[in-house]
């Protein structure tokens, strides 16, 4: 087995990046004129793409764009005028009481 250790006297500074990888591919999307596009990240699986993208979008609250993965290919689909899916293990939203008629 291989290996080499080498002396320092400290360790760099991390460095962070600001917003996500998956940020300008949602900003393009936002941006652009298409209501349906598909995407393809080189060496990514749709599922991991739209995993990806669908955290983006539900920490940026963006509800007007949903992304699905049909026949191992990722999409990303502008729904305005659609009603927001719900999350997964989300309760439903309670019916409206009716108010009592009055006798």
């Amino acid at each position: 087995m291989d290996f080499k250790l080498a002396p320092e006297t400290s360790k760099p500074d991390r460095r962070y990046r600001k917003g996500s990888k998956y940020d300008p591919i949602l900003e393009s999307f936002q941006n652009s004129v298409y209501p349906l596009v598909k995407v393809e990240i080189e060496n990514r699986d749709a599922n991991y793409i739209r995993t990806q993208l669908k955290k983006r979008l539900d920490a940026k609250g963006i509800t007007n764009i949903a992304v699905s993965v049909v026949n191992e290919t990722c999409y990303l689909e502008k729904v305005e005028g659609k009603k927001p899916r719900k999350k997964k293990g989300a309760e439903p939203e309670p019916e409206p009481i009716p108010e009592p008629t009055p006798q």
